[in-house]
């Protein structure tokens, strides 16, 4: 072998060495940015707003589930006592749930003490892994929901939203609730049993602050979901909410979706809607209308505004007009 022949072989294998470095440094650098740039992808961006002393809300988007919103379309709270925090809903994910604590611990050093489900919807308890060292407390009709349909809502919920429900498992409230008053941190809840959205609603009043979370008997510009709703039960829940709103000491009421109010506007902007739907499929089934042309009705313009009221409305159709016309039916002669 010439000299020029080792020469110019060595110095390709120089350059295909530094070549090499080059490509493996690089790829050690996007390797490094992977993780942060996973968690950037998987972000909820949850800020907590202060609406009493010591009472937070995380607002969610008046939006259906989807890939881009993960799931966060949900209102969830927490109540910072004398001694720790009370944890109200834990959002959709395991994500979320994680980075719920996040959220509270930028807000306070201490540590969360009990997490509370207001209901067995899949946006309001698939966080609780998150919280699996605590308590978590629900309702009893809440805890068979949940261990009943859990894995089939967490199962769709992934089919809507994608990997940001990657990791999530459902973990089942392990304490009961009672109406009643509770004593947590230092902190006084008076808890109220109601039922309408599901067969188990629970509502939580924090006493010192006047604040009302009152899960999802309650949107607010936003369509109401109706997947395991009853008219009547539901009704006369925001009746008592109503009521629990003219009672001295009241200050904010929080609904499941929407923003946080100072006054009853989301109790009347809910009872509006059940009453039109469940007026509107009475009339329309007595009407001898079938499902295809009650789906085509349009909505009155004060209700058509609403987020999603188009979308909820036929999903309410779905759920309950088959029920009502199979009714009116068995009732002629």
């Amino acid at each position: 072998m010439s000299y020029r022949q080792f020469f110019c072989r060595e110095s390709y294998s120089r350059q295909w060495g530094r070549l090499c470095c080059q490509l493996l440094g690089a790829l050690l650098l996007v390797g490094a940015g992977l993780p942060a740039a996973l968690a950037e992808a998987f972000n909820y961006h949850l800020q907590p707003q202060q609406v009493a002393p010591g009472v937070y809300v995380l607002l969610g988007a008046r939006e259906d589930f989807d890939s881009r919103n993960g799931g966060n379309i949900v209102n969830t709270g927490f109540i910072v006592g004398r001694d720790g925090v009370i944890v109200i809903d834990s959002g959709p994910s395991r994500r979320y749930g994680e980075q719920l604590r996040a959220a509270i611990r930028r807000v306070t050093p201490l540590p969360p003490v009990l997490v509370l489900n207001t209901h067995h919807h899949p946006d309001h308890f698939l966080g609780n892994q998150a919280f699996a060292e605590l308590p978590i407390a629900a309702l009893p009709a809440t805890r068979q929901g949940i261990a009943a349909e859990g894995n089939a809502f967490a199962e769709n919920l992934y089919r809507l939203s994608g990997d940001w429900l990657k990791g999530t498992e459902v973990l089942a409230p392990n304490r009961e609730l009672a109406a009643g008053t509770l004593e947590v941190a230092g902190r006084k809840l008076d808890l109220l049993a109601l039922a309408g959205h599901t067969d188990a609603d629970l509502v939580v009043i924090d006493r010192a602050s006047g604040v009302i979370f009152a899960g999802d008997l309650v949107f607010h510009q936003r369509a109401p979901t109706t997947p395991h709703a009853e008219i009547g039960g539901w009704l006369a829940a925001l009746d008592a909410l109503e009521a629990l709103t003219r009672a001295p000491g009241f200050t904010r009421l929080v609904p499941g979706h929407g923003p946080v109010s100072a006054d009853a506007t989301p109790i009347a902007e809910t009872r509006a809607w059940l009453r039109w739907l469940a007026g509107q499929l009475e009339a329309d089934a007595r009407a001898g209308l079938d499902m295809s042309e009650v789906l085509q009705r349009p909505l009155p313009p004060e209700l058509a505004r609403l987020p999603l009221a188009q979308r909820e409305y036929r999903r309410s159709v779905e759920h309950w007009f088959p029920a009502i016309e199979a009714r009116v039916l068995a009732e002629k002669p």
